[in-house]
């Protein structure tokens, strides 16, 4: 029985070729001799999304090398983690994986040890997973791996911590990575005129439409796969209230959004929880004038946050009836 199920995907083409893929960047990965975060954000590959990279710390770190490990749901959210890295590069006698359970991006690892690939964590929230992978990279492990694993995540929990000499002195220096040049792609071209008989939509486009540019937003890349995600940014609310009519607009925003860039997700965010229904938000004496509410974009390929920022901004004051026009259940060409 548990033979068939682990084989159930051998019986396709397409489960047989995954898998065969599957197996030889496995085995390309266990030839490159080196920390395991350092290779894959070096990598940049599409096809090691959040499951494959959690098959390959068990194969690797686990069963072939021995890592030892330490885990948590930590107690405290983290924003700065450059001091983490900077601690972290004195820790020479052991290699170090950190692995953490991204709410939106599923899986993510890195060398905390490099601060760029650190900070590919975003923000560490409050009673997220967080994983501590510790070894020698084929040594024979012991109990200053057990050590390290334990003390790193102290200090992952803002505990101060003092690593001895044993953690402190040996090879597993810091690595300088990057990111392999892509190719640049080319500007996407001009949104089209709307159509004769969508001039309502047409109209609230052109409402929208800032006067100033604004410029590009940074975007955090993390390491593996497609994984992006922009920092989070903050809508400030300068209609009296966010009420029904804010809401309807930013529905609409979104969905013009979702339907210009299909393969990427908007988060929203107030007071720090993932709002899952805008709808929520629609609470009278809650969501008050000055109050901020924050959103971010993921995928791969980003574009246009900084318009969509503009037009969520719009459509949190009074002019939110801008989005309103146009035929019931019709998407606005905004992007």
């Amino acid at each position: 029985m548990a033979d068939t199920v682990n084989l159930e995907m051998l019986s396709t083409r397409a489960g047989f070729n995954s898998a065969v893929r599957h197996i030889k960047k496995t085995m390309e990965i266990a030839a490159s001799a080196g920390n395991l975060g350092d290779i894959i954000y070096e990598m940049d590959d599409n096809e090691l999304t959040s499951n494959r990279i959690g098959l390959l710390l068990r194969m690797l770190l686990v069963d072939k090398l021995g890592y030892k490990t330490a885990s948590t749901n930590l107690s405290n959210t983290v924003s700065d983690l450059s001091v983490l890295a900077k601690e972290f590069g004195k820790w020479n006698g052991v290699d170090l994986i950190a692995a953490y359970y991204h709410p939106e991006l599923g899986l993510l690892i890195a060398n905390p040890k490099v601060i760029e690939e650190l900070e590919g964590f975003g923000q560490l929230r409050k009673r997220e997973l967080m994983v501590i992978y510790a070894g020698f990279q084929g040594g024979a492990t012991n109990d200053n791996c057990v050590k390290a694993a334990e003390l790193a995540l102290k200090l992952f929990e803002g505990s101060k911590v003092t690593a001895p000499a044993s953690l402190t002195k040996g090879k597993f220096t810091v690595k300088k990575v990057s990111k392999p040049k892509k190719a640049s792609e080319p500007k996407s071209a001009k949104p089209k005129a709307a159509v004769k008989g969508k001039a309502a939509a047409k109209k609230t486009s052109a409402a929208a439409a800032p006067a100033k540019k604004a410029a590009p937003v940074p975007v955090v890349q993390s390491s593996g796969g497609t994984k992006r995600m922009t920092p989070r940014y903050a809508v400030v609310v300068k209609n009296e209230l966010f009420h029904n009519g804010n809401v309807e607009a930013w529905k609409k925003i979104v969905a013009s959004y979702k339907a210009k860039h299909p393969s990427l997700e908007v988060f929203i965010y107030y007071e720090n929880e993932r709002i899952l229904d805008i709808n929520s938000l629609f609470k009278w004496g809650k969501v008050k004038h000055g109050t901020a509410i924050e959103f971010a974009v993921a995928g791969d390929n980003i574009q246009d946050v900084a318009k969509l920022q503009r037009y969520l901004s719009q459509g949190a004051s009074q002019m939110f009836e801008a989005f309103l026009h146009g035929p019931v259940n019709s998407v606005l060409k905004l992007f």
